[in-house]
């Protein structure tokens, strides 16, 4: 079995938009659209490239946003419903990063 290298690559335009791209094989699979503002991270959409659906992809999407966040000691907003919904089923894993009301 050949094992694939995944890479996430971070690109954010000079107003902070941009996404964290996964590559494999010089070809993007996945992308997790995203924009910062000040000490803020928000997170609007995530996908997975069909043929590469089932392989964990996006969480290593939502790992590199969280150490990014981590890294730069910013709040996530999860506007995307993948992230929101991770975000929701283990609160304890994210609360030092999420931005949520409930919480606050």
């Amino acid at each position: 079995i050949q094992e694939i290298m995944n890479e996430i690559q971070l690109s954010l335009n000079e107003k902070g938009h941009g996404a964290f791209y996964l590559m494999q094989d010089d070809e993007k699979v996945g992308e997790m659209i995203i924009s910062t503002t000040g000490g803020h991270l928000t997170v609007y959409h995530t996908e997975v490239s069909p043929l590469a659906e089932g392989k964990g992809l996006a969480g290593k999407l939502l790992g590199a946003l969280v150490d990014y966040a981590r890294q730069h000691a910013m709040k996530i907003l999860p506007l995307c419903s993948y992230v929101y919904a991770q975000f929701k089923r283990h609160p304890q894993e994210y609360q030092d990063v999420w931005m949520n009301d409930e919480m606050e």
